[in-house]
């Protein structure tokens, strides 16, 4: 049993057995937070998936869909409604799934699980539902599904999964929300335990004054005697109690909240002390503060003013602390968890004691190969951890990359950060014109194309080149595009023109990852990085200088031997 806060209060028990089967594909979840603000903000939430068999990685489908809601639930915007984080987090969980799912197409293997997911927040239980797994709400002594089974029926005891998360690149998930009433008792369950026991079974154990955890355990034995042949499981959570005041929902949320003053040395916000200001633009402000309680320094990232009417800025603004939270990588700063509550619009970074990037480069012309390699490598790394959760960063360049006196490296700023999965449409010409810096950004993107990995693979490749040179790979004309005719009038600057160390396979790879078109680009990070780090063969032939060469040796042999030819002529015809 589990009972947490002085308001809302809720005890959840889970059961999950492999039943008769030799692996169990089912997976559950809950998190009940250990301190009255974040129950406040947050709730309290459980999640139940059941693996599709049939799929061969239902196993890994189902683990991931429980952990990634219950996990990333907790490091979503206090700002935003139960609805909008539950459908963000289960779309981007969804399209993660579905293209494990399609890389092994041709094997028929896929990464499929049915989900059903509940929120309590204040006076409301909010619930999410993917496939056949079902919730249950038990309310003076009546029992109703609150879900409808996503199936089509063949025949008589024949049917198949309509939905399920990784099924396909876009889902649609069942949402609904109700009222909480003290003594309700929520009830999730698989296939396993459901199409084995009677209604009227569940009311007699969820009527009996156990504790949630016996009940949940109950539950499943009763389904396994049964002769249960599916893996079993089950999440039984009890409200003991509801807050007395409902909190209020996104867009009222986000009116209340206002946004901070302009800081300045020695004021104080929400229990931190402005040391200093690191940096301003037109659109936020970066401040050194300090806890009070414990002297931990820490960054504050706060929104301009000119913004505070504009709700697409504001809620870009709140997307970056999320993404941020999301994001778990020893090169990617650390967007912190707050405990105490915000008065103001704004978060909290981890503080790097470091300079730019853009600084370094000037301050180190030309590095050595293994000092520069190194950095490149780590960038790639960071950019990868964010590929790993389905996110482009969009905007990288120097100035948005931090480096300490040991040569480590950290990727800030997640403002033009696109997350795959939680917007139906992506239009990159948003607000201010293209995403990110038009010198070192994917072209494609002031075209209106997105390039996904390949536009930050081709950032990755204009930074490599800079580093190593001290220039870019096209010159400063690159600034001066303005359509797809520009930028096909642009010459790449060959690298070694700038560090004659350069080798000409290392020049050519540098060339590819920055190809204008991405048809020509690299795929992969990885691809790019091997290439870099191995001479790849394929550079070594058909090189054009060594082509030129030729060209003008051939030309020259071919006059001479014209000049020859006339001489002999000339001299013939003299002497007859």
């Amino acid at each position: 049993m589990n009972e947490t806060s002085s308001q809302l209060q809720v005890s959840i028990g889970s059961q999950s057995i492999a039943g008769l089967k030799p692996v169990n594909e089912d997976a559950v979840a809950f998190n009940i937070p250990d301190n009255d603000t974040a129950v406040s903000s947050k709730g309290i939430c459980c999640a139940l998936a059941d693996g599709v068999s049939t799929a061969e990685a239902g196993q890994q489908a189902s683990s991931t869909a429980v952990a990634r809601f219950v996990e990333d639930y907790y490091l979503s915007p206090d700002t935003w409604s139960v609805s909008h984080c539950g459908k963000k987090i289960l779309s981007a969980t969804n399209l993660s799934l579905f293209k494990k799912s399609h890389q092994y197409a041709s094997e028929q293997k896929g990464y499929l699980c049915t989900f059903v997911g509940l929120v309590f927040k204040s006076q409301t239980a909010h619930f999410f539902h993917i496939g056949d797994s079902r919730i249950f709400l038990l309310r003076n002594g009546e029992l109703k599904q609150l879900t409808r089974d996503h199936c089509a029926y063949i025949t008589e005891g024949k049917s198949y999964l309509t939905r399920a998360l990784g099924m396909d690149n876009n889902v649609h998930i069942d949402y609904g929300k109700l009222a909480l009433n003290t003594g309700d008792q929520f009830l999730l369950t698989t296939d396993g335990v459901h199409d084995f026991i009677s209604e009227q079974d569940i009311i007699d154990i969820l009527s009996t004054s156990i504790g949630a955890q016996e009940k949940a355990e109950q539950l499943v034995q009763l389904a396994l005697s049964k002769q249960s042949d599916d893996n079993i499981s089950c999440i039984v959570s009890e409200i003991t109690s509801i807050a007395k005041e409902s909190l209020d929902d996104f867009n009222t949320k986000l009116t209340r909240l206002p946004f901070p003053p302009p800081l300045e040395p020695g004021m104080k916000l929400d229990g931190f002390v402005v040391e200093k200001e690191l940096f301003a633009s037109s659109r936020s402000q970066l401040y050194l503060v300090s806890d009070t309680s414990s002297g931990e320094q820490v960054v504050m990232k706060t929104p301009s003013i000119n913004f505070s009417d504009d709700i697409h800025y504001i809620d870009r603004f709140i997307q970056e602390e999320w993404i941020g939270k999301r994001l778990s990588s020893k090169y990617i700063v650390k967007v912190l968890h707050q405990n105490r509550p915000r008065t103001c619009l704004y978060y909290l970074m981890e503080y790097v004691e470091g300079i730019g990037l853009d600084k370094w480069i000037l301050k180190n012309p030309l590095p050595a190969p293994k000092i520069a390699i190194n950095i490149v490598k780590q960038i790639a790394q960071g950019l990868n951890d964010f590929h790993e959760k389905e996110t482009i960063h969009q905007d990288l360049k120097p100035a948005n990359i931090l480096i300490n006196k040991q040569r480590e490296i950290k990727i800030v700023d997640f403002g033009s950060t696109f997350v795959a999965g939680t917007a139906e449409l992506f239009n990159p010409i948003e607000h201010e014109g293209a995403l990110g810096t038009a010198t070192y950004s994917d072209p494609q993107y002031l075209l209106g194309h997105n390039t996904g990995v390949q536009g930050d693979l081709y950032a990755l490749a204009t930074l490599a080149y800079e580093i190593f040179t001290g220039k870019l790979p096209y010159g400063e004309k690159i600034e001066e595009c303005r359509n797809a005719f520009d930028y096909d009038r642009l010459r790449y600057i060959p690298a070694s023109h700038y560090n004659p160390v350069i080798p000409i396979w290392f020049d050519r790879a540098l060339e590819k990852g920055v190809q204008i078109h991405p048809e020509k680009r690299y795929l992969t990070l990885e691809e790019f990085i091997t290439d870099l780090t191995q001479p790849n063969p394929a550079f070594l032939l058909d090189v054009p200088e060594l082509k030129d060469k030729q060209s003008k040796v051939w030309f020259w042999l071919m006059l001479s031997s014209l000049w020859v030819a006339m001489l002999i002529i000339v001299v013939s015809l003299f002497k007859s």
